[in-house]
Order: structure tokens, then C-alpha cells, then sequence
């Protein structure tokens, strides 16, 4: 009886430890598997999930194009500026190179003439409108005196009316003060320039009969002694023709734009240089140049 007891417990308790896996198997199983009532909320939390990925996704985008976009701004900054810098080195170069070319051909003005030339700049203008006049860094000191031409390498500007002891005053062509001997280039007419605005003179006591048109030059007569003769004064821009005046009344524009001018040189000894002279012997050798290579 006690054998058939214990065999039967024996076979229960390895019947039972045979049976746990089976049972845990199967419990595992039905965690896994999803109720119908779970599914909703499962979708809901899939999708809460999905939603807070792509928006950390499009932060995480945003956030680096933000960033590249201040680099760039940053970039492009530093590259305006270098730019900058650039173009102002070269506008600095660009004058500097023109006012050494202005500053050669200056040189090559005072050491190719017979005249006397001092050097000046200029220093001011007269803001009053009854008067044009500029104001020059050379006076008495350095041996000026009234009377004494003015003009740059392009024509005459005007002559000095007030001199000081280091600076003058300078009484323009366009002055309505002013009064220049004049000829006209082309018939050696002789007439007097007188001012008439601030970018007009006129040229008067020339005779009806002579021939002037727009675009004729005018140059200095050299009568005065205070120019040198044949230096370019103004070009012709009106002629006008009464019939009760014995003489034409000229409107000239003068070669020099006194507003622009820097430098100047004036004239101590004028008498020393024709440049209507010069003028027709340069003509005369371009004229037999071709003949005498015939």
C-alpha cells in the first residue's frame, strides 16, 4: 500500500514540473496577443509617437538651416565688407594715379615753355555771385603782384587783382570785371573778352565783316603783356549780327572750367612765349612733311 502511494505522488510531482513549461509558454503567448479593446489605444499611442518623431525631425531641419543661414549672413558680411575695403583702396589708387598724371603733365608744361611760371594751388573760391574769383596759396612772399596771368595747361583761368603776403586772389575770365585781349585763331581778328557770367564771356569791337562761327577758337592777343600770345581763352558759342552795330557780339564758353581747377601757374614774364607762333610752325612742317617724303 505504501509503494502504490508513493508511486502515485512520484508521478503527479514529475507530471506537474513535465506541465510548467507548457503553461508558461502559453501564458507567454497570451500576453503578446492584443485584446480588441487595446487596439484604440495602441493606434493612439503609435501615433502620438510618430507625431512628436516628425516634429523633432522638422526642429532638428529647422534648426540646422537656421544655423547655415547665419553662417552665410555671417559670410556674406565679411565678404561685403573685404569688398568694401577693396573698392575704397581702389578709388584711393584711381586718384592717386590721376593727380600723378596731372601732376607730369604740369612738369612737362613749366619745363617745355620760355615763360616764368610759379606754381600754385588753389585754395578757395568767392561765394558772392556779383564776383568770380578764386583764391591761390602763393602772394607776395614768393614774388607775385597784380596784373599777373593766370592759367593751367589747357587755357587761361584769369590774373591776379589782390595780392597778399602768402596767399591772391584771382580775378576769373568769366568775371564781369574782367578784360582780356583777345584774337581770334583762324583770321587774327583782334577783339576784347569781357565776362558775363559765371560760364560765359563775350567777345566784343570785332568788325561785321569777319569771318566767326560756332566753334571758332579764341586766344589771348598778348597786347596786354599779361598773357602770352595764342593761349587758348574760350571757343565761340553765338554769334550775333545787328544791323545798327558796327561790331559782333561773340558769346564765348571758356577752355578752363574754373570750378574744377586745382593746381595753376602764374606768369611772370609772358613776353617770352608765342604760342601763335608755335602754333603756325607746326602747322608749316606738318603741311611739308608729305611733299618732301614724295
Amino acid at each position: 500500500m505504501n509503494f502504490l502511494n508513493f508511486n502515485i505522488r512520484k508521478a503527479f510531482i514529475l507530471l506537474l514540473v513535465l506541465s510548467l513549461p507548457l503553461i508558461s509558454i502559453n501564458m507567454e503567448q497570451k500576453k503578446v496577443q492584443n485584446t480588441w479593446f487595446t487596439e484604440p489605444f495602441s493606434f493612439l499611442a503609435e501615433s502620438t509617437q510618430a507625431v512628436f518623431a516628425n516634429l523633432s525631425r522638422g526642429v532638428r531641419s529647422t534648426t540646422g538651416e537656421y544655423l547655415n543661414l547665419l553662417n552665410i549672413k555671417i559670410r556674406n558680411t565679411n565678404l561685403q565688407k573685404e569688398n568694401d575695403e577693396l573698392k575704397t583702396r581702389l578709388n584711393q589708387m584711381t586718384e592717386s594715379q590721376n593727380e600723378l598724371e596731372r601732376l607730369r603733365t604740369l612738369l612737362d608744361f613749366q619745363k617745355n615753355t620760355k615763360m616764368d611760371l610759379v606754381p600754385a594751388q588753389v585754395i578757395g573760391r568767392d561765394l558772392v555771385p556779383d564776383h568770380n574769383t578764386i583764391t591761390i596759396n602763393k602772394g607776395t612772399k614768393h614774388g607775385l603782384k597784380a596784373g599777373q596771368a593766370v592759367l593751367t595747361v589747357s587755357g587761361a583761368v584769369g590774373y591776379i587783382f589782390k595780392p597778399q603776403y602768402f596767399t591772391s586772389h584771382v580775378m576769373l575770365v568769366t568775371d564781369r570785371y574782367s578784360v582780356v585781349d583777345a584774337l581770334i585763331q583762324k583770321t587774327r581778328a583782334h577783339g576784347i573778352v569781357e565776362g558775363k557770367s559765371p560760364e560765359l564771356c563775350v567777345l566784343q569791337y570785332v568788325e561785321r565783316t569777319e569771318d566767326v562761327k560756332p566753334g571758332d577758337l579764341i586766344v589771348t592777343g598778348g597786347l596786354d603783356n599779361i598773357f602770352p600770345k595764342g593761349f587758348p581763352l574760350g571757343v565761340v558759342t553765338n554769334v550775333e549780327r545787328k544791323t545798327k552795330s558796327a561790331s559782333l557780339i561773340i558769346d564765348l564758353k571758356p577752355v578752363v572750367d574754373a570750378n574744377k581747377v586745382e593746381e595753376v601757374f602764374i606768369v611772370k614774364h609772358a613776353a617770352l612765349e608765342d604760342f601763335l607762333q608755335k602754333a603756325t610752325d607746326v602747322s608749316a612742317v606738318e603741311t611739308t612733311k608729305p611733299s618732301a617724303s614724295k
